[in-house]
């Protein structure tokens, strides 16, 4: 890609009260570093340290913090009971998926007579739509509907099927309305106040809280007599993949949710995953929430992207390590698809930007393209809008209308763009950092502008670009096996808990060669310190380096290296002066 060049980022180094990190150093005899890097977090009592570094399962907060979840519960019981048909409804990305499998093996294993729909993106659309219900409940003729990742705004299609005599049962995550649809229940985390520590739930979270809820239920009411109770811990993986996936809070509910979903994976995969973690070369027992964001995530995403989702579904149910390797190479291959499409639309939109370099003066960024493939759309607004700093809308026109992808920045809220917007829009949904939208391509212009309008009234700081949050100077020489060790007790890292970024300064790269297209590995020294070195990469850098290169700083984090049965120490650059 020719004209996407990056934004310089400003440095923000943090300043921790050196009273409070010598304190938690003094009380926990962890590294000055370390000690750091709790402050900045505000994790400076005994209690809250240790609450965020187990992140135990027994910590979880209870299911009765959401509305409807008792109703919600007692209409699936009174289904299982009757034997009446269930219909789970999802969605086409990784959340959504994750979501219908969890609720669909759990339902299964309480005796349900279960089936699970995963819309086709082109052909269908995002949400519960009333087309739904006739053409695929009714058949079934199923006497309940629940809906995973989606149905906050499918009012129409609940009323369809209340007219054919079916109950909807909602579980989403996405921003409400004040119009919610006419449900038996509707289990959203966002009905309740702000302060409600299951918030930044991902519709995945919310299915596994449902399942919570009616597994207490049906203990009460002795449904586990007969049949065996199922332990929640199994359903912990997907529920990893989905919240990592859809970029929520790594914090509270969810921290403990992935740490425990992460460790199912680590331990005991199923054989899907274990097939699709070895093709990406994933070492057993070393996955982190790293992997799932860059290597497994994508290749689930591409079939609903770019095929059906249900070839993602047909890897997390695959029983047999024959079917699971048949699984894992069909989503690869079509990763490998969705890879080239969305470089195609990024080499377009950069031959644009090159002749019109003015598009990106404002404080967002809106490009349309005549075929631009809708599964793809909104991972070139998630990189526009990373490389610009700025939120972006990247529009797909097929016949007269345009379905788009919105992505944005922190501080921005996406969805509150949107709702000023709404008068050129025909469709829109989403929440904070992302969402979808459709318009004609007659208003795509108006939209242009009122988006531009949306997005300088909620913030007119958008214009002060990225910056790298730095906990603390650390030099080269201070690094230890013990420091690297506390260090990944932080971990899963991820939004709201980034990887703890160190400062080093005059810094010479003795070695730097460049590996891939455009990334360097280096060995560093600082000269001035003594003689300690440490192997580095920078990941897309701008220009290549030759030996003997000097920084006057750099940003890094830190990660252990696993290469052929050896471990290996690893400064991941982030970057430099």
């Amino acid at each position: 890609m020719r004209y996407l060049p990056h934004m310089q980022p400003r440095w923000q180094i943090q300043n921790p009260d050196p009273e409070v990190t010598v304190s938690i150093q003094r009380t926990t005899g962890c590294h000055r570093a370390m000690a750091a890097v709790l402050a900045n977090r505000n994790l400076v009592s005994n209690r809250t340290i240790r609450d965020f570094l187990e992140a135990r399962l027994e910590g979880l907060t209870p299911p009765e913090h959401l509305k409807d979840l008792d109703i919600a519960s007692k209409r699936i019981h009174r289904a299982l009971k009757n034997k009446e048909r269930i219909l789970i409804v999802g969605d086409y990305d990784v959340d959504g998926i994750t979501a219908a499998a969890l609720l669909t093996e759990f339902l299964s294993r309480a005796g349900a007579d279960v089936s699970y729909h995963l819309p086709h993106r082109i052909k269908e659309g995002y949400g519960f739509q009333p087309a739904h219900v006739t053409q695929i409940a009714v058949p079934l003729k199923a006497g309940l509907i629940i809906t995973v990742d989606c149905g906050i705004s499918s009012n129409e299609a609940v009323e369809t099927a209340r007219r054919f005599g079916i109950d909807t049962i909602i579980t989403d995550h996405h921003s409400c309305t004040d119009n919610l649809p006419n449900a038996t229940a509707v289990i959203n985390p966002k009905r309740s106040p702000p302060d409600n520590p299951l918030q930044s739930l991902a519709g995945v979270g919310v299915a596994f809280y449902l399942a919570i809820g009616l597994r207490k239920l049906l203990r009460q009411r002795h449904w586990w007599v007969s049949r065996p109770e199922p332990n929640l811990k199994d359903f912990c993986d997907l529920v990893a993949l989905g919240t990592v996936a859809d970029m929520v809070s790594l914090l509270g509910v969810n921290r403990i949710l992935v740490k425990s979903g992460i460790d199912r994976l680590n331990r005991n995969p199923r054989p899907g995953l274990a097939e699709l973690m070895a093709t990406c070369g994933i070492q057993p027992g070393r996955l982190s929430a790293e992997d799932i964001s860059f290597r497994l995530a994508p290749r689930i995403n591409a079939a609903g992207r770019v095929a059906h989702p249900g070839a993602a579904m047909a890897l997390l149910q695959a029983a047999g390590q024959n079917e699971a390797h048949h699984a894992a190479e069909t989503l690869c291959a079509l990763n490998a698809r969705r890879q080239t499409i969305e470089q195609q639309i990024l080499d377009e939109i950069a031959r644009r930007l090159e002749r019109h370099p003015f598009l990106v003066d404002g404080k967002c960024l809106v490009m349309a393209g005549k075929g631009w493939h809708p599964g793809v759309i909104g991972i070139v607004a998630a990189k526009l809008a990373n490389r610009y700093f700025k939120p972006a809308i990247v529009i797909g026109v097929e016949n007269g209308l345009g379905k788009g992808s919105a992505r944005s920045i922190p501080g921005i809220d996406i969805y509150q763009a949107l709702e000023l917007c709404a008068p050129v829009l025909e469709r829109f949904g989403g929440h904070r950092m992302a969402a979808g939208l459709t318009v004609s391509s007659a208003n795509i212009g108006r939209l242009q502008a009122a988006f531009e309008e949306a997005v300088e009234k909620l913030d007119g700081t958008c214009e002060t670009g990225p910056t790298v949050a730095i906990d603390c100077e650390l030099d080269f020489g201070e690094i230890t096996p013990k420091l690297m060790d506390e260090l990944e007790s932080l971990q899963p890292f991820g939004t709201d808990n980034p990887a703890p970024v160190f400062m080093a300064r005059k810094v010479v790269a003795t070695e730097c060669i460049t590996i891939g297209r455009k990334h360097l590995k280096m060995r560093l020294c600082q000269p001035t310190k003594g003689d300690q070195t440490i192997e580095a990469i920078q990941f897309n850098s701008q220009a290549p380096l030759g030996g003997g290169k000097a920084f006057e700083k750099i940003a890094y984090r830190l990660q252990r290296r696993y290469y052929n049965g050896k471990v290996s120490l690893q400064a991941i650059v982030e970057n430099v002066l």
